[in-house]
Order: C-alpha cells, then structure tokens, then sequence
C-alpha cells in the first residue's frame, strides 16, 4: 500500500535550525524499544526515523563499548524471555550470532562466596549450622506471623525469607545499590526483581534439582531468577541493537547519531515536532504524523513546548533516578573466577557487582591471555564516585578487587570508566502518584507513544521493552488497538478494562508510606537499579 511519506525527506530550515525532515514516524532513542519500533515499522514498509543521542553508538544500556578492543556489557544483558515473539525477534535480527551460555553466579558476604540461587549444603558451609539454624527459626516466624501490610521492599522479603535472611543476602546490597533504606523502597521492585523465588523453592531446586516440573520451574513455568542458561550475542548485547539499526537503514528507515532531543513542539492536541540538537548545539526539525518517545519521562515533560500545566511540570520533577558506572578492568590473567557476575554484599567495599565478560563471551576480550572485569558502581549523578577521575575509579577498583580476593591488584594492566545517567528510574513511595498525573495529562496528544524503561518509568527488562515498542509500532500500523500499559513483567500482553490492569513493569502494591518514625528520609534524588 503506498504512503503520502514514501522517505525521510530533508530540507534547508533557514536561520536557527540545520535542516527539517519529513517522515511517517519519529522516534525519541535509540535503544531497544526505539530500534524494535523501527524495525516493525520499516519491516512493513512505513518510513521512519530515530533519533540518537549518544554521537556513535546505539543501544542505550544495552550498547556494547569498546576499550583497546575489549568490548564490555553495561550491566550484564542475558538474552531470556518467556515471550516467544521476542526471543523469535532476537533470533530473527541476530541468527546464529546467538550463543547459548551456561549461567553462575554468587554472593560475597562476610569473605565467602555463597552460591545464587542459595543451595542448603553451600549456605551451611559459609554460615555454620548455629546461624543457619537461626535462618530456619526465622523464616518460620516469618510464615506464621508475616508482615501486614506489605508495603516496602523489606516488608516483602522478610515475609518470603525471613529476618535473619535478609539481613544477611538481601538488606546490604539492596541499600547499597538503590541509595535508600529497604523500609522506604516500594514493595513492588521486589515482587518483581525476585519474582517467583522462596527459601523453599531455592532449598527444593538444591535438593532435588528442580523446581516443580524442571528445574527453574514453577507449575511448569520458567522461572527467571533461577534459569541456568541463556543466550547473548557473540559481541555483546550491542551487536544486536546495532544489527537492528543496519536492518532499519536497509529496509528504508534512518536512524541519526547526534540529535538529543530538547523540544517537543505541540499544539494541545498532538505532537507537531521533535527537536534534536547536534553536538554543535545545531538544531534539526523532524515532523511526523506520530511520535514515539523512548525519553526519560522527566526529560520529556520538559521538553514540551509550550510547557504543560505546573502541576504536571511538578510531577516530572519529582520522578526519581539511579546512576550508574562500570569500572572496565584488564587483567594479565587467562582465567580470573568461573562465574558471569558475583553480587557484592560487603559493607566494607563501595563495589556492587562484579562482571566478568570473557565468561558472558569468550569473544569480547581479545587476547586470550587476559581478562576482563566490570565492576559495578550505583551513584548518583554528581556525587563523589560520579565525580571521580576515571583514574581514581580505576584505582578504586584495583583496591576492592584486591581486597575482596577475587584478582591481585598488581594483576591489573589498564582499566577504564563508563558512567551511564538515569539507568534506573526509581520506584519511590510516590512515584505512582506523579507518573499517573503526567499520563492524564500526556494522553491529551493523540499522535504521541510511549515505550521502554525509562520512557514508562518502568523497572523493566529488555524484552518488556520490545514489546511496549511493537505495540506501539502496530497502533501506527493499524492493525489493533494495543495498550502499551498491559504488557507484564514477561513481555506478554493481556488486554483488560481499567487501571486495574495496568501491568506495565513491576506488580503495582498499594503505595507504601514516606518513612518509619525512627529512620531518617531517603535522599531526594534517589533511584535503583538492579538486584538479586
């Protein structure tokens, strides 16, 4: 069927902007949502273009760097859904560029290493039977007289593990990683983040060797956290989004390194415009008859132009996010430790997570001889580790792998630092609240979608993403009327009435309260990332 926009088309803006371009769709980023969108667009003939800012790469934290020809994930990408249209999307873009890889992983805590999931005769060992006995009387405290209500992240995983549990594999690294106390993080990161997992079904798995009908198994169905395997592309996640973008281009699309956007001309009732701004500070126009915005929430409220009402602006204001760093170490090594990544639960190092790439992929480090580390650090933007030199990063970094006994700091060759802003949005207390606001406000433009993690405000993994960006691509297609806001936690979608059946990202408890008396408020500029 043709179309009136048969292209992109460009042409001289005059004074104050470098050009204009003409197109079906405009997309706001260029990471998984904004390239799925675009590719189930282009694979259907219909024009469009995306709009990246980072000036080389695309992907966004779930691009793949490069440092002397060592290439490193940003956090650790496993390659698992239980959709069966995304993992037939990834192998579709990635073909036998998908390797399959046997996933292990650990918990440091008090010097030992404690495997994860937790297995009894491990968990005994490290902690001794008088604490592992005090586990057990825990968590069976815990059954019987559980937490109600269950409003906060602690809330939740001291009614399903125990006190002492928690205290141990749960309440460090989450503090640690989220910037706030656990009695101030809402229930639902929790409900979502450890999805499916009990003391009781990581004993039974242990035991037996498997979880109801196999193993990572519940009632038959997989369950994530306990998957032991998973695919990754050979290059890192980035060879995927950066395939995509090549599958884009060739089937018509564009998609633009370079243009952040910075306005989102309106006029009430639907978008007239993306403008992007180059590293020259050159502003480019692109218009559209629809808009997909994969943008931080906050960012795009922002940008609107002419600004939404002040209530809505307060709103943006008050949504929440986690930073994040990955300190890239070489080592003069071989073989470092067996597992892909190892949770650090030590109060006594800042270090949060340590990946080891050459066990996501034997092809991500170059010379066989070395390793490579990434060690991964939860800050806020402008705070002291932020601010830090790459080379007191670096240095950091040696000190902790040190001193944890995974590498000998004089193992360490050369090394180096990616900060990547707002890579998780924060599930605070009131974070419902101001994002509904903004949604009201938000669907008085009827040209305009949203998608993916940040652009949702959604905790979500990669293939809920996807799949927030193919319905959206098919609204613009016509070929239903999707809601975005229906897809769950395994990127499947569930049509329903109401905002009862608002499933987008984690299961939506009620709101949990500002504080307990006795613990102090959590900073105003936090966020999270991550956990077990």
């Amino acid at each position: 069927m043709s179309h009136p926009h048969d292209g992109p088309r460009a042409r001289d803006a005059g004074i104050g902007t470098e050009t204009e371009t003409d197109t079906e769709t405009v997309i706001a980023g260029g990471g998984p949502a904004g390239l799925t969108a675009a590719y189930e667009l282009t694979k259907h003939g219909r024009p469009c273009a995306v709009l990246e800012a980072d000036p080389h790469m695309v992907g966004g934290i779930s691009r793949t760097d490069v440092y002397k020809g060592y290439r490193f994930d940003i956090g650790g990408h496993r390659f698992f859904s239980k959709s069966a249209e995304v993992n037939a999307l990834w192998k579709e873009i990635l073909g036998d560029q998908l390797i399959t890889r046997r996933r292990l992983s650990r918990i440091y805590y008090d010097r030992k290493f404690f495997d994860y999931p937790l297995r009894p005769v491990n968990a005994l060992t490290g902690l001794g039977p008088f604490r592992a006995a005090k586990i057990l009387a825990s968590y069976v405290k815990a059954r019987l007289r559980p937490i109600r209500p269950e409003r906060s992240f602690e809330d939740w995983v001291v009614n399903r593990f125990g006190r002492v549990l928690f205290e141990i594999f749960f309440k460090t690294y989450t503090e640690k990683v989220w910037g706030m106390p656990t009695d101030t993080i809402s229930a639902d990161w929790a409900a979502q983040r450890i999805k499916g997992l009990s003391l009781t079904r990581a004993v039974a798995s242990a035991l037996f060797g498997g979880l109801g009908k196999g193993r990572g198994k519940k009632n038959g169905e997989v369950i994530k956290t306990l998957i032991d395997s998973f695919q990754y592309p050979r290059l890192g996640p980035g060879q995927m989004w950066e395939t995509a973008r090549d599958r884009v281009v060739g089937q018509g699309g564009a998609v633009v390194n370079d243009r952040r956007v910075v306005r989102v001309e309106h006029d009430g009732q639907s978008v007239t415009a993306f403008v992007a701004a180059d590293a020259g500070g050159r502003e480019h126009v692109y218009r559209g008859r629809h808009y997909l915005s994969t943008l931080p929430v906050r960012h795009l409220v922002r940008a609107l132009d002419p600004p939404p009402p002040p209530e809505v602006l307060r709103a943006a204001d008050s949504l929440k996010y986690r930073d994040f760093l990955t300190v890239v170490l070489i080592v003069d090594r071989p073989e470092t430790f067996p597992d892909n990544w190892i949770y650090v639960h030590e109060p006594g190092v800042k270090l949060g997570r340590v990946q080891n790439f050459k066990n996501w992929s034997p092809d991500l480090v170059p010379d066989p001889s070395k390793s490579s580390l990434g060690l991964e650090y939860f800050c806020f933007e402008g705070d002291d580790l932020w601010s830090a030199s790459d080379d007191e990063l670096v240095a950091l970094g040696r000190r902790e792998i040190d001193a944890i006994g995974l590498v000998k700091a004089g193992d360490v060759v050369d090394g180096c630092v990616v900060r990547m802003p707002k890579a998780y949005p924060v599930y605070d207390d009131a974070y419902l609240e101001h994002l509904a606001v903004i949604r009201r406000w938000l669907e008085g433009l009827d040209n305009l979608h949203l998608a993916g993690r940040n652009g949702m405000h959604k905790y979500n993994n990669q293939d809920h993403s996807m799949m927030t960006a193919l319905l959206c691509a098919r609204n613009v297609l016509g070929l239903g009327r999707f809601d975005p806001w229906k897809v769950n936690t395994d990127a499947e979608y569930h049509e329903g009435d109401g905002p009862a059946d608002d499933r987008a990202g984690r299961a939506v408890p009620t709101p949990m309260f500002a504080r307990r008396p006795g613990r102090s408020a959590p900073r105003q500029d936090a966020e999270a990332p991550r956990g077990l």
